[in-house]
């Protein structure tokens, strides 16, 4: 199966917050992605005060995205302790329909 949808999140935690949110965020939100995603990615910018976490999943189409996300996948399922971390809850996640792709990213 090759992906035709990209699914990207972000967050932003305080700085002295982000290894913790990022071992957190690992074991809750990216490991259960892993399992039905194609593929997931994950990164991280850190700044002088904050650090932003971006997740980009890849999936065959909008009905596979659906079946995890929900009947509505721009919505976010936030975390359980999202808000003890997150400076501000994000409100809905990007969706980018894949047109090409070159070189190895694994």
């Amino acid at each position: 199966m090759k992906p035709t949808i990209a699914r990207i999140w972000r967050g932003r935690t305080p700085r002295e917050k982000a290894d913790e949110y990022e071992a957190y965020n690992y074991e809750a939100g990216i490991k259960p992605l892993i399992e039905k995603a194609l593929g997931v990615q994950t990164f991280r910018e850190d700044r002088d005060t904050e650090s932003e976490f971006v997740t980009i999943s890849y999936w065959e189409n909008i009905e596979a995205m659906s079946t995890f996300a929900g009947t509505d996948p721009t919505k976010i399922h936030h975390l359980e302790r999202d808000s003890e971390f997150l400076i501000e809850l994000p409100k809905e996640v990007q969706i980018l329909r894949l047109l090409t792709s070159h070189g190895a990213t694994g």
